[in-house]
């Protein structure tokens, strides 16, 4: 059976606008390019969404709030014709150690177990050094964007990251890379 090459999105920041803690889906703001830059490249890749919601071990959010949220933003992207996979969610805070939290892999090694995903043709996306941390503990090209927190963490990358505006420049670097292959 062929592995499939996967994208890893990291959710507010990267696909939403980050408006900190998000309760209801009300409060979900797509950037205007997040459509374009997932149209591009939906027959290239899988897609799956791996974010971090603190907010639920904080207690500032319930997980029902963070799911009602989530089932949103999958909706919305369905009525674009974009599909993704599975989303995976770590509701804990750094000091519980867990073994989901980015940048730990723990997300994208049950994503390649359950969907058979090739992890050298895979990619994640994120405005965080975390993300970038988890796709190189992982084996997957990490690119990051300067969009949500991205420009106030970007000195705290290592050297040789690809670092993109946004989603969309993002999308055209891998296709970019994808076409030279």
């Amino acid at each position: 059976m062929a592995k499939h090459p996967a994208i890893f999105l990291d959710r507010d920041g990267t696909l939403i606008d980050d408006v900190g803690y998000i309760k209801q889906s009300s409060e979900v703001s797509f950037y205007p390019f997040t459509f374009e830059a997932l149209s591009r490249l939906k027959e290239h890749f899988l897609f799956f969404i791996i974010t971090n919601q603190s907010g639920i071990g904080k207690g500032v959010t319930t997980e029902k709030e963070v799911s009602e949220v989530n089932e949103f933003i999958l909706k919305i992207l369905e009525q674009q014709e974009i599909v993704i996979a599975d989303i995976f969610c770590c509701p804990h805070i750094t000091e519980d150690n867990c073994d989901c939290k980015k940048p730990k892999t723990y997300f994208i090694e049950k994503a390649v177990q359950m969907y058979n995903i090739d992890l050298s043709r895979s990619f994640i996306i994120g405005d965080h050094p975390s993300d970038v941390q988890c796709g190189l503990n992982a084996g997957i090209t990490p690119i990051y964007v300067l969009t949500g927190h991205g420009q106030m963490h970007r000195d705290e990358l290592s050297d040789g990251v690809v670092v993109c505006s946004n989603l969309l420049e993002a999308s055209k670097h891998i296709i970019q890379e994808i076409n030279q292959a």
